[in-house]
């Protein structure tokens, strides 16, 4: 509740804030006295907070804004001041309280137009949303949503057949979202804050071996004509990410540096992040014909723009290749792999592939085995040199 000196002209122009349901602005100038705004609401009114004889917090109505002005409610109240020092007591009313808020109502006039602007996978949420979530927990005022409901929910969805991850994806949603309302003052506490998970392991990584590997770049340098097999090379070349491929721009290539900032637009932890470029990068971009014509690194010819169909062609690929399981992110892996297989840290691959949490450059702990083994082997080159030589019978 804002504590400011109130003029008629600020009382005009006072506005419920987005994200609120409701708000009091009260008179730096007269104490008790303060305006109550609600959202949705087109007249906002005036009130008087006092205590009773028993010291309970009170309020009066003096009025809507509407009706009378500023310097009259003050009047009003000073009048119900005297009266209340001298022991008449006006009317008691409770502290106006907003409708019930239900939980459609919510998300869709708070929470859809918070994340829009600050959520890439808005479209996600609105999609569990309208599929779930909606026909679930949509006519429940919200802070009649319990624990045990969203408990038995999401045990409900897993009996359906739905996978875990996505079991757990509608948790994960519907707590971001009472969360916001306890942070917008919509909703005094999450019932579901510390609820548990199913959080069974899912990762699906596939390791190509030699073979592997040589027969895909045999194939994506053959049909090098083609934006997939290009950007395909590239990802396999940089670690990158798919969209950070597709929407990379010349402007973003250094090459005397040898580097390549991808814009925090592009990345997916909005930071600005830079990927080294190894020869094998920097000989790809010599060969695509799109510099000084086009803005993006790689395009659709037909279009004129960045390629809109990569996965639809890599199905082409990957059965030339006899990789059927292989997926774009898997070059990603790939690359990863072949950095730890050949000696680098796990500290250099979180930062080239722009992991801000080390747990999760962890999973490629496992891959470092040859690397280990030269190391272990090395402690026993020392050893080997430092025993006595045998002695000849």
């Amino acid at each position: 509740m804002p504590v400011i000196l109130l003029t008629q002209s600020i009382v005009n122009q006072l506005i419920c804030p987005t994200g609120k349901q409701r708000i009091e602005y009260c008179d730096a100038s007269l104490p008790g006295l303060y305006v109550l705004l609600s959202a949705g609401s087109s007249t906002s009114t005036y009130f008087l907070r006092f205590k009773d004889a028993s010291g309970k917090t009170c309020h009066t109505k003096i009025g809507r804004t509407s009706d009378i002005t500023l310097a009259e409610a003050r009047t009003r109240a000073l009048t119900l001041k005297s009266e209340i020092a001298a022991g008449n007591s006006p009317g008691k009313q409770e502290a106006p309280k907003p409708a019930a808020l239900t939980f459609a109502a919510f998300f869709t006039e708070h929470y859809m137009p918070h994340v829009k602007g600050h959520k890439r996978s808005w479209e996600k949420d609105e999609g569990m949303f309208n599929l779930r979530l909606k026909a679930e927990f949509g006519d429940l005022p919200l802070a009649s949503i319990n624990r045990q409901q969203v408990q038995a929910f999401h045990s409900k969805v897993k009996a359906e057949g739905l996978a875990a991850a996505t079991c757990d994806h509608q948790i994960k949603l519907l707590r971001h979202a009472l969360n916001l309302a306890v942070e917008w003052e919509m909703l005094e506490l999450n019932p579901i804050a510390k609820l548990h998970l199913f959080n069974e392991d899912n990762k699906v990584e596939h390791y190509l071996d030699d073979a592997q590997r040589e027969k895909l770049l045999e194939v994506l340098t053959s049909n090098l004509q083609f934006p997939t097999c290009q950007v395909a090379l590239f990802l396999v070349s940089t670690g990158a990410r798919l969209n950070e491929a597709v929407q990379a721009k010349w402007s973003h290539i250094d090459r005397d540096n040898r580097v390549w900032r991808v814009p925090a637009s592009n990345s997916k932890s909005k930071r600005i992040r830079s990927i080294p470029l190894n020869d094998s990068a920097l000989d790809l971009l010599g060969k695509l014909e799109t510099e000084g014509k086009f803005e993006y690194l790689f395009i659709n010819l037909e279009t004129g723009k960045p390629p809109a169909y990569v996965h639809k062609y890599w199905a082409r690929v990957r059965k030339d290749a006899n990789l059927p399981k292989l997926r774009l992110h898997d070059l990603r892996h790939e690359y990863a792999s072949m950095l730890i297989n050949s000696g680098r840290s796990l500290f250099e691959v979180q930062h080239i592939l722009g992991h801000s949490d080390p747990k999760v450059t962890q999973r490629y702990a496992h891959l470092s085995t040859k690397s280990l083994q030269e190391a272990a082997n090395s402690a026993s080159i020392m050893i080997q040199r430092s025993m006595p030589p045998p002695k000849v019978a």
